[in-house]
């Protein structure tokens, strides 16, 4: 497969969950998690509350994803807005599986499901 500029196949993602939310960016969950496939930046899918895979699409310009959950090895663009092909990432390719989603555990709203973006 020919490379493909919005990917570096040796980032290390940046961790088990959002970056932004575990810093403190917004209420400190999400969803599910997207992986930028150029360097590894770990956030949170659009229907969380903070939708901070796309905000750094928007601060960086990197512009490919790849899903960070379990069973998914789907790549998206934003440029495009549209699925695309990728190849692989470095490992792990998901969170924990011990991980909840939505997560962090203990940081869940009990109404968690009317927070999120549709």
């Amino acid at each position: 497969m020919a490379r493909n500029d919005g990917i570096d196949p040796s980032a290390p993602p940046s961790g088990s969950g959002c970056a932004d939310c575990l810093a403190g960016d917004g209420p400190g969950w999400w969803f599910h998690l997207r992986r930028c496939a150029r360097c590894g930046h770990v956030g949170c899918c659009d229907s969380s509350p903070s939708q901070h895979a796309t905000r750094h699409f928007e601060r960086s310009g990197h512009p490919i994803v790849q899903s960070f959950e379990p069973g998914e090895s789907w790549f998206w663009s934003y440029a495009l807005e549209a699925e695309v092909q990728g190849e692989a990432l470095a490992p792990p390719t998901h969170h924990p599986v011990s991980q909840p989603v939505p997560g962090p555990s203990g940081k869940v709203p009990g109404d968690w499901k009317s927070r999120l973006h549709r």
